[in-house]
């Protein structure tokens, strides 16, 4: 038999597009290039990185190509054999009011949109998923994000622990990959990025990389 090795974690991840606000989104130029500089560096052990996409900013009319993205890693994870280490979202925001990275414990059930999104819409205190109920219901990460953000820490970063991603896209999509990843046995877990300007590009793709290497070695 000899020593068996553990079967690898896949990790998806997505970006955003540029919105009102923010003509150039960080966080599309950490996932578009995130595959090759890992691969530069090299894989940690125990990962595989799964798909890379770049998301509208946009609620409602983002939701089929969110849902399509998703649902993706489970026909994935079905094809493959059963020595699957599971599959974990990791979904990139930029808070252009940052100083520092943010691990996000939750999303709430709240779409309150402070401008319109990329496709025109601007929802005020509606309920993402109306079958959760009313607006102040919350679901959380299955992730252990204060293990997380204390390991990126000890790494040199500065990164903080967050209970509030907002009201806005990022919160919305948060929520309901957190809602999929429950149902379909996923994991689910944002991050909130400062600007470029705030904390420089090679830093945030390094901050990338070793947040990759921490979940990794979570399985």
């Amino acid at each position: 038999m000899g020593s068996e090795v553990p079967p690898a974690v896949t990790i998806h991840v997505t970006g955003f597009k540029k919105f009102h606000g923010v003509p150039e989104n960080p966080t599309e130029t950490i996932v578009s290039n995130l595959k090759e500089y890992v691969k530069k560096k090299g894989l940690p052990k125990g990962l595989t990185i799964g798909s890379c996409n770049i998301l509208e900013t946009a609620g409602q009319g983002a939701l089929h190509t969110l849902y399509k993205t998703l649902q993706s890693s489970i026909s994935d994870k079905d094809s493959e054999s059963s020595n699957s280490g599971g599959v974990i979202w990791i979904h990139f925001g930029v808070n252009s009011g940052a100083t520092k990275f943010a691990i996000e414990h939750q999303a709430v059930n709240e779409a309150t949109f402070r401008c319109p999104d990329e496709m025109g819409w601007k929802p005020q205190k509606v309920p993402i998923i109306p079958a959760d109920g009313g607006i102040s219901h919350k679901r959380e990460t299955s992730l252990p994000v204060e293990e997380i953000a204390k390991a990126l820490a000890s790494k040199g970063y500065e990164v903080m622990t967050s209970d509030d991603a907002g009201r806005f896209v990022c919160n919305y999509i948060y929520y309901h990959s957190l809602r999929f990843s429950e149902q379909n046995k996923t994991k689910s877990l944002f991050v909130h990025v400062p600007l470029f300007l705030t904390i420089d590009e090679e830093t945030q793709m390094k901050f990338a990389a070793s947040l990759l290497e921490v979940l990794a070695s979570l399985n």
